[in-house]
């Protein structure tokens, strides 16, 4: 079977980790001398309505260029003027023309908490988003072994950064909350084909229990699809390419605060 798309970011994101000779005993001391970081799961689980984290992000795979002379800054303040809950920025530069630069320009112009959206596979990288700012770091279970997964959410917890554990399908969950997950979020959008198949997520929000922080990503096109995904049980949705692409992202990111 021929190499997919995200089997070629994963290649290229092992390789660059195999050649990282850094402590991570050393890093994770660093790490925990870092400020405290902005509540991620804690923003969510504190929102009325179902949150919105809103993404920054250049161009996508599937799509190519999205809005690739964004400001991360003033994107930033146009979600949190909007309601945002959190933001999620890419760092992958390489697939995603996103890059460590964005995050903390975002984070430093609001006062919303930020995940690092990007592959992780290394502890290092777990470490690398904690002291570059980030509030959250993304583990992505497909991309992951058990024991890569189990890992760390141990890091994590010992530098104190949430973790947001992005499943697909059932097997994917049982793997996520073996780990200790607190908070998941469930992609829409396969990432073989890249179709966005919103009844899984409608099926997968009432597996989940109640204590996690259920989060839907990927594909959310407006209200209609951010009322479903509350009505499934979701706590809040991660949407990009919906936000950055509007003429008036503020005003798109309202109209998915929805009850």
């Amino acid at each position: 079977m021929a190499a997919t798309y995200l089997d070629n970011i994963l290649a290229f994101h092992r390789e660059r980790a195999s050649r990282d000779e850094r402590s991570v005993v050393a890093l994770i001391e660093q790490a925990q001398k870092c400020a405290p970081v902005r509540g991620f799961a804690s923003q969510i689980r504190a929102c009325s309505t179902l949150a919105v984290i809103a993404e920054i992000k250049r161009k996508s795979p599937s799509k190519g260029a999205l809005n690739a002379e964004l400001d991360p800054a003033s994107m930033a303040k146009a979600y949190e003027l909007g309601g945002a809950s959190c933001l999620s920025v890419l760092t992958d530069e390489p697939h995603f023309a996103g890059s460590v630069s964005d995050l903390q320009a975002a984070r430093e112009a609001c006062s919303l908490p930020v995940l690092r959206k990007d592959f992780t596979v290394d502890a290092r990288d777990v470490c690398d988003a904690r002291l570059m700012g980030a509030d959250c770091v993304l583990l992505i279970a497909a991309a992951l072994t058990q024991s890569e997964l189990n890992e760390f959410l141990v890091v994590s917890r010992a530098i104190g950064i949430d973790v947001l554990v992005e499943i697909h399908d059932e097997v994917e969950l049982d793997r996520a909350m073996a780990a200790g997950a607190t908070m998941v979020g469930v992609n829409q959008r396969d990432l073989v084909t890249f179709a966005v198949d919103h009844d899984r997520a409608v099926r997968m929000g009432a597996l989940i229990s109640a204590d996690v922080v259920k989060i839907a990503e990927s594909g959310v096109r407006g209200r209609v699809d951010a009322q479903s995904l509350r009505d499934a049980g979701y706590d809040a949705v991660l949407v990009g390419e919906h936000l950055v692409t509007a003429s008036d992202p503020a005003r798109a990111l309202r109209d998915l605060l929805v009850e």
